[in-house]
């Protein structure tokens, strides 16, 4: 049993992450039944938390964004927490707020969720960007990845904070040797990124299916 427990404390955030993402099911929508979709809460959550830490990881220059993340997770969590039995499945706060015209408004969970999902875009596009070319410079990576997954989404205001900080990040070195653990070689993190990578490429993309049905998928910030 300790040893067990040795070997769980040596397991990297990645490792764990993927573990935890190869046993989750995504149940996208059908032409025959809507009704069918489901998004397991708590290992949803479970994954934006990580996300937390690559932008820990990447320093202060994502401090907005890591708000937004935190906010947004909390928002969610508060919603499960008020029903954790139907709220089990994250698509039924979706139905919920569509059936009440709230899901566009204020601080609904809906767009908590939309917002969530980008962030996990951001992180799964920055993670394979290195995890092909582990050299390239940290500014670019992050810069293609929110060109890619936020900036369209994004507000003039919003934009223009994140062009300040992506003067700002750290080295692409640095980033990777802060992610994997200490006794772990660069090799085996790449693998492990592109194994990360290639699960949730396909979560995502299920649940953007999800987003489409409630017609959330084009919504932008003010």
């Amino acid at each position: 049993m300790k040893s067990s427990k040795r070997e769980m404390e040596k397991k990297s955030e990645i490792s764990c992450v993927i573990e935890e993402l190869s046993m989750v099911v995504i149940v996208k929508p059908s032409e025959e039944n809507h009704e069918a979709a489901h998004i397991p809460t708590k290992p949803f959550l479970s994954l934006c938390y990580f996300v937390l830490h690559v932008l820990d990881k990447i320093g202060p220059t994502m401090a907005v964004l890591r708000q937004d993340v935190y906010q947004n997770i909390k928002r969610l969590e508060l919603m499960h927490e008020s029903n954790p039995t139907t709220i089990s499945n994250l698509v039924e706060i979706l139905k919920l707020e569509a059936t009440e015209g709230n899901a566009r408004k204020g601080s609904s969970c809906s767009k908590a969720f939309v917002w969530l999902i980008r962030a996990l875009d951001f992180t799964s596009s920055l993670l394979e960007i290195l995890s092909k070319d582990p050299e390239k410079k940290m500014e670019k990576a992050v810069e293609e990845s929110y060109y890619v997954t936020l900036k369209p989404w994004h507000g003039w205001i919003a934009s223009t904070a994140s062009r300040v900080a992506l003067r700002l990040v750290p080295e692409s070195k640095t980033f990777i040797d802060i992610l994997k653990n200490e006794d772990e070689e660069i090799d085996m993190l790449i693998q492990k990124m592109q194994i990360l990578v290639s699960l949730l490429a396909p979560f995502l993309e299920d649940i953007h299916c999800i987003l489409r049905l409630y017609n959330l998928d084009k919504l932008k910030s003010t």
